[in-house]
């Protein structure tokens, strides 16, 4: 086996890793933001302010996320086609 194959097996286990981690977080970050409306719902308590701000917080997260996985999966794919099938 050349070192390119070795290099293509090294980007789709590193892919691989990345996606599951990734997919990991984004289950976490999802149980925190219901968890997170639950308390907004019960705590009558809290300001219209604070809520909003707890809310545009958890939009901003929930984007940034999207951004860098789109930033990830971008990188991947310039990787993969340079070790692409060209002799």
């Amino acid at each position: 086996m050349d070192q390119k194959q070795y290099f293509k097996q090294m980007i789709a286990f590193n892919r691989t890793a990345f996606d599951g981690s990734f997919a990991a977080l984004v289950t976490f970050q999802e149980q925190a933001d219901r968890m997170t409306s639950t308390m907004l719902e019960q705590a009558t308590w809290l300001p219209e302010e604070g809520r909003k701000a707890i809310s545009d917080w958890a939009l901003a997260c929930k984007k940034g996320r999207e951004e860098f996985k789109k930033v990830v999966d971008e990188s991947f794919q310039k990787v993969e086609a340079y070790f692409g099938d060209s002799k």
